[in-house]
């Protein structure tokens, strides 16, 4: 694990209005300079983006929170912790202030963390200096898109609880749908499931999917709005997106979004990769990101 996750964790005392009991936030702090905050989904963590790290810590400040109930992070119960957008949001502005990260900041974001990130990103557009965008989505479900039935399922009140948190089956289908190109070796596979152990440590996985809102009234719905009605104001900031075409949840209509609302984005696309982008094609995104933040 040392081998493939080189790095010195930090952790950081979450402690708000809405949760007053302390809760540790891990994350890395690696090298100097410019900051990259890099924002994960469910269910990886900073893991995810080691390889992404290693590359640029030479020239930047990288910044990678595990989002509480996620990785190396505590993984509190619903008494003492609010599994919401919102919350994720301002755990991430929190630790951002906490650190003095106020400017110049390149944002890159996956999966749900597009979600919390652009939510920061809309609150302080003035704090964003670029936008990295991979598989991901910060507006509503696009029209033309159908809900997976696989999140449904993970949804079902009854059975949503026994297979994600009893069977780990979510995290442990990820580990095996969302790379395509090149499956994930036995050690990398260990490192995503290691901190989702048990059912108490599954909590985030499922309130990640519950989260997500589909009609008024559920709890992240409104917020979803204003930022989508918000993306406006990032227009002007430079934007790139590496996008696995093979993805079925982020694919795309997803990706047609993106390109709507941010036309003169840098667009790659990845035929036969697919939502674990950076592990399908970490060894061209990589390097496109260095070169494309060394010019920007």
């Amino acid at each position: 694990m040392n081998e493939l996750y080189p790095f010195t964790g930090h952790f950081f005392q979450l402690a708000t209005s809405h949760q007053p009991l302390a809760t540790r936030m891990h994350y890395l702090d690696e090298g100097a300079g410019s900051p990259v905050v890099m924002v994960h989904g469910n269910p990886t963590w900073s893991f995810y983006y080691r390889n992404l790290v290693i590359a640029l810590r030479g020239s930047y400040r990288t910044i990678v929170p595990d989002h509480i109930g996620c990785g190396k992070s505590d993984k509190p119960d619903d008494t003492t912790y609010s599994y919401t957008l919102a919350q994720r949001a301002d755990d991430l502005e929190a630790l951002l202030d906490h650190l003095g990260i106020v400017k110049d900041i390149t944002l890159i974001v996956h999966d749900w963390g597009g979600m919390i990130g652009m939510t920061y990103a809309t609150r302080h557009p003035e704090r964003i200096r670029r936008l990295v965008v991979l598989n991901t989505g910060a507006f509503h479900l696009p029209q033309t898109k159908p809900f997976p039935w696989s999140l449904w399922f993970c949804r079902h009140p009854q059975i949503g609880p026994v297979w994600v948190r009893g069977f780990n089956a979510f995290c442990r289908a990820a580990i095996h749908m969302c790379a395509k190109r090149r499956p994930l070796s036995a050690e990398v596979r260990k490192a995503y499931l290691e901190p989702y152990d048990s059912w108490a440590h599954r909590i985030a996985v499922l309130r990640f999917v519950q989260d997500i809102p589909l009609r008024r009234g559920d709890p992240s719905y409104d917020l979803v709005t204003t930022v989508q009605d918000n993306l406006a104001k990032l227009r002007g900031i430079p934007m790139l997106i590496c996008w696995g075409d093979l993805d079925f949840v982020f694919d795309e209509h997803f990706l047609a979004e993106w390109k709507k609302r941010f036309p003169d984005a840098e667009v790659h696309q990845f035929a036969d990769a697919s939502h674990y982008v950076l592990e399908d094609a970490g060894e061209e995104i990589v390097p496109l990101i260095q070169k494309w933040l060394a010019t920007e």
